[in-house]
């Protein structure tokens, strides 16, 4: 096989492992009224088993960057896809609470090693293989694609799983332990890549940062913010499918979450041509829209199904609008020895807009709240911190671009 040849299928296996594990990340989200029923859980614990895969995750994600220097990208991709294998084997083989939150654990320690590697990764092997500039964007753009969409296709999986076959709390990761395996014996084929150790020297130093840290708290806010609220369908749409609109389908919990991360992805595509601050100015639009129509939709006297996919996808493209517009206006600020370490800060922001703040909903439906006002507590919590925090952006840019 030639060089470039073996490129081009390094650069396949990469994107279809991290399609993998990024579905995982996500995969148990229409089965929580499963594990609801078999172990008794409070709504506040659904939310925790949800959520509790961000402390792996944000761990990974700090720890990234010295795993890759010292075992390089590939090392670091057989170890995301490694432990995704193991958190697939334990869920359905531990049937009990510990097991389930430890599973989840290790999964967000998968995403982290994952999301901080791949997208860099998948970049290098194309760059080794076609340096021209729209191939690399093109590279960018899939790895950015595949970080959003592959968290809608895990649940769209164990739904349809979980309605239509037997086991559902075991079927789905045994899939995922399948497909794993072969993801791991790509990736082991790929060629490996690494930084310079100049480069690396240089981002452990993060140079040059005091400007762009500036920009970079009042971006990871409103990333955070805004994929808040996409955690708040990822962890608890199929309770409100069940409680307030009386659809109890598993296959419609894992659609609508489909919905929602590939409607995130098709913003991040259509916007190409745009420029950041453009971006993030009408992916606001679209949450603060969709927020709207969310409240609506769950506190009419008859609740309508579909303003509340409506709301899902406008709130799914405006996540993703508002992460590729925070993410390129951060970049812009920053010079290239900080953009790594940069990047790994907002989705360190990500992760945990799309876990945590979803269990301060879990808590307000365990203490009595009935599920619309909770959902418009949280719509008034989400829509403030994205404006709010697109305030502060604008104005940090500003003075970014003063002399120092």
């Amino acid at each position: 096989m030639s060089e470039a040849r073996q490129f081009r299928a390094g650069f396949r296996a990469v994107a279809f492992a991290f399609l993998i594990v990024m579905a995982f990340g996500t995969l148990p989200s229409p089965l929580y009224g499963l594990y609801r029923s078999r172990d008794h859980l409070s709504a506040f614990m659904v939310t925790v088993i949800y959520a509790i895969f961000a402390v792996g995750t944000i761990g990974a994600l700090l720890s990234v960057r010295f795993i890759a220097t010292r075992a390089g990208r590939r090392g670091a991709m057989l170890g995301a896809v490694g432990t995704m294998i193991v958190a697939a084997g334990l869920l359905p083989a531990w049937k009990a609470l510990p097991g389930v939150l430890v599973g989840r654990l290790i999964t967000g320690v998968s995403v982290g090693l994952a999301a901080g590697t791949a997208i860099t990764y998948l970049i290098e092997l194309r760059a080794r293989e076609d340096p021209s500039p729209s191939a690399l964007v093109r590279a960018r753009n899939i790895g950015t694609a595949v970080s959003v969409g592959g968290l809608g296709i895990g649940p769209l999986i164990a739904g349809f799983l979980a309605e239509w076959a037997s086991d559902p709390l075991t079927l789905p990761y045994l899939v995922f332990l399948a497909l794993g395996a072969l993801a791991l014996i790509g990736v082991a084929a790929a060629p490996d890549t690494r930084a310079p150790a100049s480069v690396s020297s240089s981002e452990s130093r993060g140079n040059g940062r005091s400007r762009p840290v500036r920009v970079l708290a009042p971006g990871a806010m409103a990333t955070l913010a805004a994929f808040a609220a996409t955690g708040l369908f990822a962890g608890l749409s199929g309770l409100f499918l069940v409680v307030v609109l009386h659809r109890p389908s598993h296959a419609l919990a894992g659609a609508t979450l489909f919905l929602v991360f590939t409607s995130g992805v098709v913003s991040q595509l259509a916007t190409n041509r745009l420029p950041a601050s453009r971006v993030f100015v009408l992916g606001t639009i679209s949450m603060l829209t969709g927020l709207v129509l969310l409240v609506t939709a769950v506190r009419l006297s008859s609740p309508s199904l579909a303003l509340f996919l409506l709301s899902g996808a406008l709130i799914g493209a405006g996540a993703g609008a508002v992460f590729k517009g925070t993410t390129g206006l951060v970049l812009e600020a920053a010079p290239p020895e900080s953009r790594v370490a940069l990047t790994s800060d907002l989705l360190i922001a990500l992760y945990v807009g799309l876990s945590i703040p979803v269990i301060g909903a879990g808590f307000a439906l365990d203490r009595g709240a009935s599920p619309p006002n909770t959902v418009l507590g949280f719509a008034i919590f989400v829509g403030l911190g994205v404006a709010g925090a697109g305030a502060f952006l604008g104005r940090a840019l500003r003075t970014t671009r003063l002399p120092a």
